[in-house]
């Protein structure tokens, strides 16, 4: 019963990403479900914070590109960000960037203690809610909705203030000979920011960025410490990132 309430829920935010404003009865006759049945997935959903709930129906919580990024290769992200977790000691400083992946390293620091994080990632924000221990600083900047961050000038200037032992940051595909890059000039930004204020700078990335080249150079693979990715990823990848003498974690 469980499977079938996760995948209608499934289905539920799919119909929701794209009919913003969609009521509960139209979710339920496209569902073939009750209107009780098509409330309580709803219900369930806006208390995970993926939609708003509104007068006889729902609306996305996120833009539809960040929904998108959550609903793929979730077990491989949420392996990746527990292995990162995995790195924050007690009483660290770090840096989260945008995304869904580093977003997720905060869920996974339950348990830690006086843990501080500079973030520019919203993402971010219901993670720290639940965890008194971590002290979370958000910087400011200019909201951009389809990756839920915040980035330009001020986002820039704030994080010149910090400094911390660990940054960890996402990306759009990473290669030996073309290093990290993105599609967003804003955030290829940030993530040189967060590497030039922290002592370490690792790379959080499913397989599937691998071989993928952004429109903008964000830094060479010898300017990062460590990447973390999944055992998905192909042993040439492998042979190819080790030959460069790159750290790689593979989970």
């Amino acid at each position: 019963m469980r499977v079938i309430a996760k995948e209608r829920e499934k289905e539920i935010l799919e119909l929701v990403s794209g009919d913003s404003g969609v009521s509960v009865a139209e979710i339920g006759r496209r569902l073939g479900v009750s209107t009780v049945t098509a409330r309580a997935g709803l219900n369930s959903l806006a208390r995970k914070g993926l939609v708003v709930r509104t007068w006889g129906g729902a609306s996305a919580a996120f833009h539809p590109d960040v929904l998108e990024h959550q609903r793929a290769r979730t077990k491989e992200k949420n392996r990746i960000a527990r292995a990162a977790a995995s790195l924050v000691n007690d009483g660290d400083t770090i840096m989260i960037e945008a995304g869904t992946t580093t977003a997720l390293i905060a869920r996974y620091l339950a348990g830690k203690r006086d843990v501080s994080i500079v973030t520019n990632n919203l993402l971010v924000l219901p993670y720290a809610r639940s965890n008194p221990s971590l002290r979370l600083t958000l910087v400011g900047g200019d909201f951009r909705p389809a990756t839920e961050s915040l980035v330009g000038p001020l986002a820039l200037q704030e994080l010149d203030r910090f400094h911390v032992r660990l940054s960890f940051v996402g990306t759009d595909g990473f290669t030996p000979e073309k290093g990290l890059t993105t599609h967003l000039v804003e955030g290829a930004e940030i993530v040189k920011k967060m590497a030039a204020q922290a002592a370490e700078t690792i790379v959080v990335a499913d397989s599937s960025k691998y071989g993928k080249t952004g429109f903008v150079l964000v830094l060479p693979l010898s300017h990062v410490d460590r990447i973390i990715t999944d055992n998905a990823i192909s042993e040439q990848a492998i042979f190819s990132l080790k030959e460069q003498k790159i750290s790689l974690e593979i989970v």
